[in-house]
């Protein structure tokens, strides 16, 4: 390590979503958590101790100012990313936000400015990208299996009807508005299978109102959204997202389309990853087994995977917090920077105009160019 020898971390949210960092930064040997931020006062002193934290605050800027922390984690309700990222970011403090990473268009502009004016490192948390399968789909086509990359789905359907009064600011931030309001999961994947693409517009339409809250009210959003989204090479990616549907889970269905090959995840408990190379099968109509291919995921993700699995997401979570942490102490960009989280961001927000506006394609903006 050469820029520092040991990442002091805080962690803001740390007695809910932000907390389940702790066991993969616990795994690694260039972090440790310095202080911990949250406003649950009760559980703060637990929480704090049970992650070896010498510092605890129930006030985030009192944190910044106060506490040694060379970057944060965000770990807090969506709304409240920008805010905590901008002020991290005006102090000099790298950061590490969970998803997605703002609300609005303006918020994002905020953003991006303020990981422009300064000198600290900004990566978004998004861990669907380093799940095993869809590292390896990512190294096959890295290395051209599959030829060129045209199409792709991607789906998140997870029933979240309870969890929203547990957690209100879903019913606000997630439910509470039309189109697709959480779609850094199903499409941050495609995108790093699309290299050097990006969604340049996109269109958006819903099945309609089914449920109810238990006040009576219905949601706001549709129950399935639908975005699709044109691609700057002149590809299509799909992506619906359902969190009121009554129905099993099936967080992260994704298909690809190349030249040369096609992946389909499995939909339902027991299924297996299946994929079709042109180079590696008898005829097109025969499937393999994703892990026939195990041979190219690639090594470092391979040495991890004993200490990955012990976090959460299937691994995903260590995997993103190593990397931001490696990406901050050795100087490097990180792999999820802010015009990224931008390509996996903005989709979403415009798709919520075009779905108020009855499905009419809109122009995704390119943060790269503000």
């Amino acid at each position: 390590m050469t820029a520092l020898e040991k990442l002091n971390l805080g962690i803001v949210g740390a007695c809910k979503r932000g907390g389940s960092f702790a066991r993969a930064i616990e795994e690694m040997g260039g972090a440790r958590i310095h202080a911990v931020c949250d406003t649950d006062a009760v559980h703060l002193p637990e929480t704090a101790e049970r992650m070896g934290a010498e510092e605890a605050y129930t006030d985030y800027d009192e944190m910044l100012d106060r506490s040694s922390v060379d970057a944060v984690i965000i770990g807090t309700p969506m709304y409240l990313h920008v805010a905590q990222a901008v002020a991290a970011l005006r102090r000099g403090i790298h950061v590490f936000s969970e998803v997605t990473a703002a609300v609005s268009l303006e918020e994002c502009r905020q953003l991006v400015a303020a990981c422009r004016a300064s000198t600290a490192s900004y990566m978004m948390a998004e861990n669907y990208i380093y799940t095993r399968a869809n590292v390896l789909v990512r190294e096959l086509v890295r290395q051209g299996l599959l030829g060129e990359t045209y199409y792709a789905e991607g789906e998140y359907i997870h029933e979240l009807k309870e969890l929203n009064e547990t957690t209100p600011w879903r019913r606000v931030w997630q439910t509470g508005v039309n189109g697709v309001t959480y779609g850094t999961h199903s499409l941050g994947p495609i995108l790093q299978w699309m290299p050097g693409d990006r969604v340049v517009s996109v269109c958006c339409a819903g099945s309609g109102h089914h449920y109810r809250d238990p006040r009576g009210d219905l949601y706001e959003n549709e129950d399935s959204c639908l975005m699709l989204c044109k691609m700057r090479s002149g590809g299509l990616a799909k992506i619906r997202v359902d969190m009121l549907s009554d129905r099993p889970h099936a967080m992260n269905n994704h298909q690809l389309q190349g030249t040369d090959g096609c992946y389909e995840s499995p939909r339902a408990p027991g299924e297996r990853h299946r994929i079709w190379l042109r180079s590696k099968a008898p005829d097109a109509n025969t499937w393999m087994d994703l892990d026939e291919l195990d041979a190219y995921l690639p090594a470092q993700y391979r040495e991890l995977e004993d200490v990955a699995r012990a976090s959460g997401h299937g691994g995903g979570d260590f995997y993103a917090v190593w990397e931001f942490v490696n990406a901050v102490v050795n100087g490097c960009p990180p792999p999820i920077g802010i015009h990224e989280a931008m390509d996996m961001t903005l989709p979403g927000l415009i798709s919520q105009r075009s779905i108020a506006e009855g499905g009419r394609w809109l122009e995704v903006p390119d943060s790269r160019d503000w």
